[in-house]
Parts: C-alpha cells; structure tokens; sequence
C-alpha cells in the first residue's frame, strides 16, 4: 500500500481532494485523523502542514507527497520529482511599497527583506551579487515595510490581491510553482507498480480538460470540408444516418477553440450540434 502525504488545509488540499475524487480514489475528506485508508484503491492519506510534506517524503514516512513546487524547492529535501500536476499555481516573487521607482534588481542592495523562503532568496541573491539582509518570518510577510520592520518582502502572490491591499508593487518573480507529486527515492517494485496506476489515472483526468465531446450531423457534400476543420485526436468518427445525404461526426474539441470550430462548423452547413463534458480521457 502507499502512502501518500497531502496538506491538511487550504487550497491545496481542495485541489488535491478534488483530484483523487476525479481519478475515483476514494478518500474521506475528515482531518479529523491524520491518517485515513481509501476504500478502493492501495492508498492511505496522510495529513501534514505543506512545510513537513517534503521531509516526510525524503525520510520514508510518506511515500508520496503532493505539495507546492515552492516549499519543494525551500525545503531542498532528497526526493524526487514524479508528477506536475498543474493546479495550485503561484509565483514567487520581491515586492517593494508601491510609492518607490523601482530601478531595478540593484535596488535591494543593503536592503532588509522579510519572507517566509529564505533559502530561495538566498539562491537568487546570491545569483544576481546581491547583498540584502534577509529577515525571517512565518505569516504575514505582506505587512513588514508598512510597519517598517523589512524594505521589501519576497512571498507567495495569486492574484496580487494581497499586494495591493498592504500598498506593495511586485517587482521581480524568482519562479513560479504548482503542485507537484514527490516520491521517495526507495520504493519498492510493488509500490512502483501502484504510484504507476496511479499515475495512469491522474494522466486520463488532465486529458479531459477543457475538452468537450461534439456529435453534430453535417451534409456529406460538405464532409470533407468539415473534417479539415475538426482538430480531432486522429480523426472523427463519421456515422451514417437513414437520410444517405446526411451523417453524424463525432469528435473531441478543446475549450480554447471552441466557438471559433463551432462557428465555422455551422457555416459549413452541421446541424444539431450536441456537446457534452468529457470525464475522463485514456489515450
């Protein structure tokens, strides 16, 4: 069995909840205990803080995590890298009050920056010949220049939202993350076997994203036509109907391109155009 060791709140937990859902891993949603079985596949679910993730994983506690790429990278444990999961996603990056002309990466010469990732700041710093005194603390990075405890922070932004909010401008990103899924460097062949059917799941759900199922009927005159313009897998389906002038095509379209497709289909001459949602993709 295999053991996989998730953050026990906030949007990544939702995230992730939300993916084992889609992959039908059973799971109780309850953190209530700190480890809970699934009831239908090799799986147990171990609930940590996002910042104990990476270390339970390298150690053998875990077999598994799924945690962010910026506390991977902070915490600079000995595990490996097995999945990009594609949710979850933030950057890194400097921020000063938004009165300051920023002039550049100089400007954080001498300067006293609070954050939360220390060694990736160190990284970067050191990277760019910086010599910056770098302030640690733990939550509520976005208020020290407002009561003049740091000059800039480094933190975590989405939207900027919270940037805004404490009259801070971003002014480098160092990187940017999402969630990843980690994998002890030890497993055994039987729980390669699992992490690999697990995988195999997490695969199929990523495929239907954005991606719609279309069935349309299109006069065979204009067959051809329509099917040049279809950015199908490999090809549509083509069914024959009981009018011999008339057939059925099915195929896959993506979100992004839509209503452009969709548009050109019904120039085309295509009628009865039914879309439905796509759960899951095997390619």
């Amino acid at each position: 069995m295999l053991r996989i060791a998730i953050q026990s709140k906030g949007r990544l937990f939702d995230d992730t909840m939300n993916l084992l859902s889609e992959a039908d891993i059973k799971v109780s949603a309850s953190r209530r205990t700190l480890l809970v079985q699934s009831s239908n596949f090799p799986l147990e679910v171990l609930y940590l803080r996002d910042d104990d993730i990476p270390q339970s994983v390298a150690n053998g506690v875990a077999d598994l995590g799924i945690v962010g790429e910026n506390e991977f990278v902070e915490r600079n444990e000995d595990a490996e890298i097995v999945d990009r999961l594609g949710f979850s996603k933030c950057r890194l990056s400097l921020a000063i009050p938004k009165e300051i002309n920023y002039p550049g990466i100089e400007w954080f010469e001498g300067k006293k920056i609070a954050t939360s990732y220390p060694y990736i700041l160190k990284q970067f710093l050191h990277k760019h010949h910086i010599n910056a005194e770098i302030h640690v603390i733990t939550g509520s990075v976005e208020i020290s220049p407002g009561i003049g405890l740091a000059d800039g922070i480094f933190d975590i932004v989405s939207s900027g939202s919270t940037l805004v909010s404490n009259n801070l401008h971003e002014v480098e990103t160092v990187m940017k993350s999402e969630a990843l899924l980690i994998a002890n460097k030890h497993l055994s062949a039987e729980k390669k076997a699992y992490l690999e059917a697990m995988l195999f799941r997490f695969a199929a759900v990523r495929e239907a994203e954005d991606k719609k199922y279309v069935r349309m009927n299109v006069p065979k005159i204009r067959l051809n036509e329509i099917i040049e313009v279809l950015p199908g897998l490999k090809s549509p389906t083509i069914i024959p109907l009981a009018d011999e002038e008339w057939c059925s095509v099915h195929t896959v379209l993506n979100q992004k391109r839509f209503w452009e497709i969709i548009g050109k289909l019904k120039e085309l001459g295509a009628q009865g155009i039914l879309v439905t949602p796509i759960e899951k993709m095997i390619l």
